[in-house]
């Protein structure tokens, strides 16, 4: 059986023809041709069955046979706010598998221990759109330019929020606990997780003045990237 190619095309049901990258993988990596079968996704929750009409050397030609609107695979929204690390290729990685297991948006923080203070987020897209093609999610995640946290933890967001962090002379919960403990399931959830020298406990103190949990991962002390994708994980198990 032949397996279904995605693409990413946004605002797909008014177009008729792929983006340039997309369209250079369907001809030049693919192959495909006139009348192949493929599948778009305008990462705003829909699927649509396609099917070539014009192949060309940098061009590719569609017509949308049926939209398939696709539900929602958690409820709530998930939200992870991080600090980069130093090596930006591990951040890389997080992300993608961020989103090939599942989140809405991603922000970036610039804490007072941050090693990392500038993204390229152009690269940081590109990568979360070939995540949400590989995990065929049919909603894309928002990713934010970096912000310095005492502009992002004083912002108002909606539901529960929480900043995990290392500090024992701050009490903490877990926070697998906290989230099954939510009422509401659709209710949005942010987690915070610092940069590689945890951080500065002026931050948590005042993460927590502006209605943050503090909360801890567990007994293990992990990498930045590590807890980045164990808050996901716990968020969708929670929800």
């Amino acid at each position: 059986m032949k397996e279904t190619r995605f693409f990413f095309v946004p605002d797909a049901e008014n177009q008729q023809e792929l983006p340039q990258d997309e369209a250079m993988h369907a001809m030049r990596v693919l192959r495909l041709r006139s009348g192949d079968d493929m599948m778009l996704m305008d990462g705003m929750g829909n699927f649509f069955s396609a099917e070539v009409t014009i192949a060309a050397t940098h061009h590719c030609y569609y017509a949308i046979k049926e939209k398939l609107h696709q539900e929602r695979q958690w409820a709530g929204k998930i939200h992870l706010a991080i600090a980069p690390t130093k090596l930006m290729d591990r951040m890389e990685w997080m992300v993608e598998k961020a989103v090939e297991i599942g989140v809405d948006q991603i922000s970036f923080l610039n804490c007072s221990y941050s090693e990392r203070r500038l993204l390229k987020l152009a690269r940081l897209e590109k990568i979360v759109i070939s995540a949400v093609k590989q995990s065929h999610k049919a909603w894309k995640p928002t990713i934010n330019e970096m912000e310095f946290f005492k502009r992002f933890v004083q912002a108002p967001l909606d539901g529960e929020k929480f900043i995990a962090h290392c500090y024992d002379e701050v009490p903490r919960t877990y926070l697998f606990d906290e989230l099954r403990s939510i009422s509401n399931p659709d209710s949005p959830v942010t987690v915070m997780i610092g940069p590689e020298g945890d951080f500065s406990i002026e931050e948590v103190n005042l993460a927590i003045k502006n209605g943050y949990k503090s909360v801890h991962l567990g007994k293990s002390r992990l990498r930045t990237e590590t807890a980045g994708l164990s808050a996901i994980m716990m968020m969708q198990l929670a929800k």
